[in-house]
This record gives structure tokens, sequence and C-alpha cells, in this order.
């Protein structure tokens, strides 16, 4: 895509960025600061590219402030973000990332604001001079500003100030200066639960089953309710019936930590799954030692219950093998093939944890349970923001 933005291949560039965004997304959000800054490189080209990542960033800001990619972010791509209306974050806190990014650019300045001179200031307010015009009423009384306060004296205009200082003491005064209105900012409930409608959250589960798994993760006796769900569950890759690569997955997700994984078995309701907190790697071929992982069947269709399994020999909790498949226990309890559609691709064999999570009646052939499956997701589980 970008080789033909540069040899100005324009309907072919267009084609492979509408195709990224409708069909990759996972493999966009596992790369996402580097499709970020990649995308507003070449200005005024990937427009739909840079609309889906600051629609994203939007919801989730400290995703790219916080980041350890932040001070080489370029100019464009910030003031594009801080420009909106919706960006979903206290203004202080956007303006001491902006200001934070400024003195990256310069580093020669005193690492201490207190020990700046005039014209260190001034050099600082000729990095920032381009956001100025995008600021916007904030609260003084905010710890965070009060203790870096002499920045935003000496970079803003000195009606500017004034005007903010105005605002402060009550928000009815009249000002001069042009200030934006404060941004739109979600309450806090929504902005967490908040989707694009655009981007479906799971095929496979819904938002019940991902409280359900966040509840086994945190050990909790009450189960959280979708709305006091602690974690959002971000899709590192799905594959379907037709679509199963054992490279896109190790490509994807290869030492990702905290791993949801999600299986759809072909022919029934079931819907099985584990939980990886030390991920998978492909330079291991062998058992790997894990305490907190575990298995699961959701409750779904006829599958009247839910069953959680928890690992009983840590020693042999995880199984590794970037040749012949991935899974849970030495047997394994739960395993799935480079070929997992494919008959008998995927079985269960109880060794490593406590309970079986499929029927009885599946098991055979000494004790295994053969099946396959139609689709699989993995999901990387976080705190929420």
């Amino acid at each position: 895509m970008l080789t033909s933005c540069e040899l100005l291949f324009e309907k072919l560039a267009k084609y492979l960025e509408i195709h990224l965004i409708e069909n990759e997304t996972h493999w966009l959000r596992l790369r996402f600061n580097y499709i970020y800054q990649k995308s507003f490189q070449i200005n005024n080209k990937l427009l739909e590219l840079q609309k889906w990542c600051n629609n994203m960033l939007a919801k989730c800001p400290n995703k790219l402030f916080n980041s350890e990619e932040f001070f080489s972010i370029q100019e464009n791509a910030l003031i594009s973000l801080i420009s909106r209306d919706d960006l979903q974050l206290d203004e202080v806190k956007i303006w001491n990332y902006i200001i934070k990014w400024g003195i990256a650019q310069n580093p020669d300045l005193p690492s201490d604001p207190e020990d700046w001179s005039f014209e260190n200031f001034l050099t600082l307010k000729s990095t920032l001079k381009n956001f100025l015009p995008y600021i916007r009423y904030f609260q003084m009384s905010n710890e965070d500003i009060i203790n870096n306060i002499q920045p935003y004296q000496q970079i803003l205009e000195k009606n500017l100030w004034k005007d903010i200082m105005k605002k402060f003491m009550s928000s009815n005064q009249p000002i001069s200066s042009k200030i934006l209105p404060p941004r739109i900012i979600l309450s806090q409930s929504l902005s967490n639960s908040s989707r694009s409608t655009t981007e479906s959250f799971s095929k496979i589960i819904n938002d019940l089953h991902a409280a359900e798994i966040s509840s086994w993760i945190d050990k909790k006796v009450d189960r959280y309710s979708i709305m006091n769900n602690p974690y959002e569950f971000k899709l590192l890759i799905r594959g379907t019936r037709d679509g199963f690569t054992a490279n896109s997955f190790w490509n994807l997700c290869d030492k990702q930590e905290n791993i949801v994984l999600i299986m759809k078995v072909k022919d029934t309701d079931e819907i099985l799954g584990g939980y990886n907190p030390i991920g998978w790697d492909k330079s291991i071929i062998s058992m790997r030692n894990c305490n907190n992982s575990f298995i699961f069947s959701l409750k779904n269709g006829t599958i009247k219950n839910s069953i959680l399994s928890r690992v009983t020999y840590r020693e042999s909790a995880i199984y590794n093998s970037f040749q012949r498949g991935l899974g849970f226990g030495g047997g394994c309890d739960l395993y799935m093939s480079n070929k997992p559609n494919q008959v008998n691709g995927c079985w269960c064999y109880q060794h490593s944890y406590e309970k079986r999570i499929r029927d009885t009646s599946t098991y055979k052939n000494e004790g295994t349970s053969y099946f396959s499956i139609v689709e699989y997701e993995t999901f990387q589980v976080c705190k929420k923001l």
C-alpha cells in the first residue's frame, strides 16, 4: 500500500487501504502504533486509515499517549487527534502530554523547566505553535497543571492566558480570545462499553461470556456483570472454516500474554476455550509451567451450564509446538492442531486440569474426545482504561 502511494498508484492504494480496514482489523490492532505513524507520513493520501486510527484513539487515547513511540509521533498526526471534539481525555492531561512531546523535540532544553531561560520557553512555543489554535478551556485546579504551571504561562499568548484564568474564576465572564468549546466526554460506563458499530466484538461469544471469563481470571466468587467487567477483550486473530493458517496465528499471537482462546465446535452448540496468561512461544517446543491457566466450556444453546476447569498440574499447564499446534495440558486437555477444521483436528484428554469440559459420552479411544471446529478467535485481555 505504501509503495503504491509512492508510485502514485492511487486506485490500488485505496483498494488496499479499504481491504485492511474491512478485513484485517486484528492485524491493524496488533501493529497499531506502527500503522498510525506510517499512515500520517504520507499526508493527504491514506485518509480512511488515518480516520480509522483516530476513531480508535479518540476512545482510548492512552494507547498512544502512554506508548513508547509517543515522542516520535509526527506533528500532523497529533494535531489531527487533538482537534477532535470527542477525544476522551481531560484537557489538562492532553496539554501536559503535548508539552512533554514538544520538550522531546528539543533535546537541548534543560530537563527541569524551573531552570529554563526566556529563550528556552520561546523555543518550546515555536515548536508548539501549530497546536495552540486547538487549545480549549481547562480546569486550573487540577493538581497536574498546578505543579507545572510555568510552561503554560510562557507558551500561551498573554491574552489567551488571561482569558483562561477568567474562565477558571467564573465561566460566565466574557472573553476576547478564541477558545474552543469543551470536548464531549462520554460517561465512564458508556465509554468503557462503547464499540464501533462497524466492528463486532466477537462472532462466537457475547458480553455475558466475556464477563464470566473475566470473573474466572480474577477468581471472583460473584461474577462480574456486563457493566462492571474490568477487562477489555482485544481481538488478535479470527480464523474461519476456510481461512485457517497456522502461520497467521503464530505471527500475530507469538509471545503475547493474557490470551483467551475461543473455539466453536462443528455440528454442536459447544463453545470451548482456555485462558493462557503466559502465552505461546513459537521458539519453544515443550510443556510450560503456569499457575493460573484454565480451560472452559461456555453456556450456549443446548449447553445449560458453563464448565470451568483450572490447572492442577502446573508443570504441564501449557502445550507449545509451532510445528504441530497449541493447547492446554500434557494430554492435551484442550488441543488445537495447525489444521483445526479437519476431522479430528482438535481433541480433549483429561490430564493436567481438574475437569473434563466436554460431555462424557464424547470421550472415546482411551479417553480422548475428538472434534473439529468451524471458527476460532484469540483475544488479549487487558484492563480497561
